[in-house]
């Protein structure tokens, strides 16, 4: 038998670097996102994860270094942060357009669109809000929406950009098992996130930025130690274990606040 071929990675950043007048913004960053792998991208505020991100998507253009696709002509689904919103359309013509790269000019949705469209808002919880319009919407209610509107392309490579910023326990949980779920069809999920225990539970691996640059890259467990959060992030982390899951909870300033231990176990 032919030796198996070695999988690419579905994107990968080459030595990125930003600039805006004399501030450097992303400083020489590069990692890959393999298929069937959810890449969390964590750091503290103004450490160049949002930038990044818009070079992944190709919606920024960096001064240094390279985006390279294993396959450029599959579909990349993109949600920036706070994304706007400037139409007055029901939920379910928001997340229709999600299937515009696939269809040709004037085309109208088939079955395939359709059932796209449909799975969408089922795995998002918006059914209920198909009909009505997006501007009318609470920003929790808007964020599904268009995380949903993402889906519907049915990407192969997703970037998200804080996608449970703003969402009920509940839905934040649902997000990021639905990441979790579209990597396990393998699609490569790349994915902001500043809860770090949103980052140890579901991401497979974490890329640490700090000050534009990347501070360390590897499974949870390696990148989110007492010592690196304490000193990129500022905080004393406790240790806590959830369900046999090793797990740090920033818990308080480093060198200030309470003294008194938090909770070390969970059932």
């Amino acid at each position: 038998m032919p030796p198996a071929t070695a999988v690419p990675p579905a994107i990968t950043l080459e030595d990125i670097t930003v600039r805006i007048g004399p501030a450097t913004l992303v400083d020489g960053v590069r990692f890959a996102v393999m298929p069937g792998a959810v890449v969390g991208l964590i750091g503290p505020n103004g450490a160049g994860k949002s930038t990044v991100v818009k070079v992944a998507a190709g919606v920024l253009t960096p001064n240094a270094g390279r985006v390279v696709r294993a396959d450029p002509k599959a579909p990349i689904g993109y949600l920036p942060q706070d994304g706007p919103v400037h139409w007055q359309l029901t939920v379910g013509r928001v997340v229709a357009l999600g299937r515009l790269p696939h269809l040709s000019a004037f085309a109208r949705p088939g079955p395939e669109d359709r059932a796209a469209i449909t799975a969408a808002l089922a795995a998002t919880d918006t059914r209920t809000l198909a009909g009505r319009r997006i501007d009318t919407l609470s920003g929790g209610e808007r964020a599904r929406v268009l995380l949903a509107r993402v889906l519907a392309g049915e990407p192969q490579v997703m970037l998200v950009d804080e996608p449970v910023a703003g969402l009920d326990p509940r839905h934040q949980l649902e997000t990021m098992e639905l990441l979790r779920a579209q990597a396990a069809r393998g699609r490569a999920v790349l994915v902001v996130l500043h809860d770090l225990l949103h980052a140890a539970r579901f991401c497979d691996r974490l890329v640490l930025l700090d000050r534009g640059r990347v501070v360390i890259e590897g499974p949870p467990p390696a990148v989110l130690t007492p010592a690196r959060i304490a000193a990129v992030y500022g905080v004393t982390a406790m240790p806590i274990e959830v369900d046999g899951i090793a797990l740090r909870l920033p818990w308080r300033r480093a060198g200030g606040g309470s003294d008194q231990p938090g909770p070390t176990t969970a059932q």
